[in-house]
């Protein structure tokens, strides 16, 4: 990789970085507070769809070597990003079990 490629990555990778960061600090203050939680994971979800459906999307390669080069990124930097959504049973767990009355 050359200098300036190998500049451009660490910058990227700085700010991304510092984004996780302030998402991460943002989840912190939020502990405890169920629906502050809800509503952070709701507008990762809307940016990550806007960022898909928009940005992504319009970037996608215009060739079979720009596309065999993403393809291969994507295998090789852990799959297709996605949001994964809880189970109910995820949220049953917590509840306390009741005993009816024999």
């Amino acid at each position: 990789m050359s200098n300036n490629k190998n500049s451009e990555f660490e910058q990227r990778t700085d700010k991304l970085q510092v984004i996780t960061d302030v998402i991460k600090d943002a989840a912190k203050v939020y502990q405890g507070d169920v629906t502050a939680l809800l509503a952070l994971l709701r507008q990762l979800e809307k940016l990550h769809r806007e960022i898909r459906d928009g940005m992504f999307q319009d970037s996608l390669p215009d060739n079979r070597q720009r596309l065999y080069s993403l393809l291969k990124n994507i295998e090789s930097e852990g799959g297709w990003p996605y949001i994964e959504r809880m189970r109910l049973q995820s949220f049953l767990v917590n509840l306390p079990v009741e005993v009816g009355d024999e």
